[in-house]
């Protein structure tokens, strides 16, 4: 029984996780609805796990139901991500200024990766690999605080700047995110928590800029 329990689990992550893969590379457009049975027959999968993986969704941002309608992929709006900014701004800032306060005695080596991956990483790579490597620093800043309930709610709102960066198609360019990426890690390995909270906010603010300007720097 327990094993049947794990298997379904298993089965239904990786259904979720697909999912989110493919919302987030553009394969279900903005107003696209996504109904359980569409998921079930894509990914041959039963009608319970999709309705499951879709409702993980639904909570993460990916998707959303209205009363009495199918879930969708929703097009976000400059309001939506002003919201977004109004919560994301404060948090990340909390992140910084506590790794800085205390910083890891590992130099914050998944941070510092995540800056070499995107570094690295083609000139044509798809924009949702790059979106995802220019969030998984923030991702690995989050991670570092060791707080679960950080962690959870940075996730859920990575999934919804990543889908809306990709709707836009708008962010800073890749060498101005590695740098300042770079500069906001020196700073907190270092302990410096004021430039550090300067040089994030100071970020954060570009990147909502890139996306609510029509003509900002394509990813």
């Amino acid at each position: 029984m327990s094993a049947s329990i794990l298997a379904t689990v298993s089965v239904t992550d990786a259904l979720a996780d697909a999912l989110r893969a493919q919302i987030l590379d553009g394969q279900w457009p903005p107003g696209t609805t996504v109904a359980e049975v569409e998921v079930a027959r894509r990914f041959g999968v039963s009608r319970p796990t999709a309705k499951t993986a879709v409702r993980t969704l639904v909570h993460e941002g990916l998707l959303r139901q209205d009363a009495h309608r199918p879930p969708h992929v929703p097009r976000l709006t400059g309001q939506d991500v002003a919201d977004l900014f109004f919560v994301r701004v404060p948090l990340e800032l909390a992140i910084v200024e506590r790794l800085s306060a205390n910083p890891p005695a590992d130099g914050l080596a998944a941070a510092a990766e995540q800056i070499e991956r995107l570094r690295a990483l083609p000139a044509d790579a798809p924009s949702s690999t790059f979106v995802g490597k220019d969030l998984g620093f923030h991702r690995a800043l989050a991670d570092a605080t060791q707080s679960p309930r950080m962690r959870q709610t940075y996730a859920t709102l990575a999934g919804e700047i990543h889908l809306n960066m990709i709707q836009t198609r708008q962010a800073l360019g890749r060498e101005r995110i590695v740098h300042e990426h770079s500069a906001i890690h020196a700073a907190i390995v270092r302990g410096d928590a004021d430039t550090a909270i300067r040089q994030a906010r100071e970020h954060l603010t570009g990147a909502l800029g890139a996306l609510t300007e029509p003509h900002g720097t394509a990813t």
